[in-house]
């Protein structure tokens, strides 16, 4: 029997009834049956709103752990103390509102003088501060180490000691130390038994530094002799450091550290009337012999000099007493024109950075003298500084020796050398000093009887 064969019919799936016969039934959603069940609709909606206020409860935390982190990090900010100056570029620029404090950059002073300027006397005026870092005549070392060179030759490395000591670093005193001699102490610095922050705690229980009044030189003595490193983290905490020096002799070497960024330094010029400093210098000359060698072999021996002429009138007498310590005030005038010419055309480094104190008019009012150099220097005068330069001004006594700071009278002391130069002495000092002793005020006598003449004022308006 033969098998009866079946014909296969191929139907494309696309057609109706594909599939050897069966009905497919078309996948299609019944959304009216979705829409007429709000059950499901308001699940749906519900997991949504769930979500939602999920991410927006992580997005407001996130906020506030950023918030918080800046805030701990940062010091608190007085309600009571709106803030000034903040320009905000959005609301949104959080950072501009907890901007870091700003560190208050160190305020570096040199007073530049000379010898017998009532500079002892001014640098007190810092040394009392109990926020001031004082340092007296630290080029001393350098002067004595590199004997006998002269004063010129010797400016580049006083201004390198500058830089270390303005940095704090006092390491530099040990370049000048005897060789194989012991380290040099606190109480191994030039000036050291005056200084209040050497005589006072930490480093010595004589003296507390924000008391005002002079150290005696007797008890400070006494005091540990503590190491260098221990001073220079005295030195770090200040904010202000004031260093007075006689031995820089021109303001222009002093150039390279003010126009120095890293550096924050103005120059306080202390001047005196010429032929005072000449008639100081011829008293204390024995304890500037040294000193007045240095200075006097700087002079240019090219130079054409008028007839030295001592107080016994005797001329070129070279080993005279008074020979020296005259002829220096050629070099110190000549210097000290150079810096004044220099205050009359400032170069960019200069501007801002540099005062003139007259010590005639700070002893004629001290008070408002030493508000005007605190203003400069960026210090505020309290009342006890004041009364101490008040007092210090105003005294009846005179100390005979000539490097100690005492109270006296400083108007009679300003105007003494009229009664006891001789009139060819001041003319000699007159003929080194013009340029200077013009632009700084301060007359010159015609007459033996106008330098005798207490009456007639030899002081005018400064040029600077």
């Amino acid at each position: 029997m033969k098998n009866k064969s079946y014909p296969l019919k191929f139907t494309p799936p696309w057609e109706k009834n594909a599939g050897f016969g069966r009905k497919h039934k078309p996948c299609t959603r019944n959304h009216t049956k979705i829409i007429a069940n709000p059950g499901i609709v308001m699940k749906v909606l519900r997991r949504k709103k769930i979500i939602i206020f999920l991410a927006y409860f992580l997005l407001v935390a996130l906020t506030m752990l950023n918030l918080a982190n800046y805030k701990w990090t940062k010091e608190p900010q007085q309600c009571n103390q709106p803030m000034q100056g903040l320009n905000f570029r959005s609301r949104s620029d959080v950072r501009l509102i907890y901007k870091a404090p700003q560190v208050k950059k160190r305020q570096l002073v040199y007073v530049l003088t000379t010898w017998r300027s009532g500079s002892s006397f001014f640098g007190e005026l810092f040394n009392q501060n109990p926020d001031v870092f004082f340092l007296y005549e630290p080029m001393w070392h350098i002067w004595q180490k590199l004997y006998p060179g002269d004063a010129v030759s010797l400016q580049g490395a006083a201004r390198d000691m500058l830089s270390s000591l303005y940095r704090c670093d006092f390491s530099v005193f040990q370049l000048y130390n005897t060789p194989g001699g012991k380290n040099i102490t606190s109480l191994g610095l030039f000036g050291a038994s005056l200084n209040k922050v050497i005589c006072s705690y930490p480093l010595c229980t004589s003296y507390r530094k924000e008391v005002v009044g002079m150290v005696d030189d007797k008890v400070c003595k006494k005091c540990p002799p503590q190491n260098l490193q221990l001073l220079e983290q005295e030195c770090l905490k200040y904010n202000t450091i004031v260093i007075k020096g006689v031995r820089i002799l021109d303001i222009n070497v002093l150039g390279p550290l003010m126009e120095d960024p890293s550096l924050n330094l103005k120059v306080i010029h202390l001047v005196r009337d010429p032929r005072a400093v000449a008639n100081s210098r011829i008293k204390s000359r024995h304890g500037l012999i040294r000193e007045n060698l240095q200075v006097v072999r700087s002079r240019d021996p090219k130079l054409r000099r008028v007839p030295f002429v001592d107080a016994n009138h005797r001329i070129n007498k070279k080993d005279g007493s008074d020979y020296h310590s005259i002829g220096a005030m050629e070099v110190i005038c000549e210097r000290m024109t150079k810096t004044l010419q220099t205050a009359l055309h400032p170069p960019r480094w200069f501007k801002g950075k540099y005062m003139t104190v007259r010590y005639e008019d700070l002893a004629e009012n001290p008070v408002k003298t030493v508000q005007n150099v605190y203003r400069f220097v960026n210090l505020s005068a309290n009342h006890n500084i004041e009364i101490f330069a008040m007092n210090m001004t105003t005294g009846t006594s005179a100390s005979t020796k000539p490097f100690i700071v005492s109270s006296r009278n400083a108007t009679q002391a300003a105007s003494a050398w009229r009664t006891v130069l001789s009139y060819q002495q001041i003319k000699q000092v007159e003929e080194y000093c013009q340029h200077a002793m013009s632009l700084l005020g301060y007359l010159r006598v015609r007459t033996a009887g106008d330098a005798k003449d207490l009456s007639r004022s030899l002081l005018t308006l400064p040029k600077i």
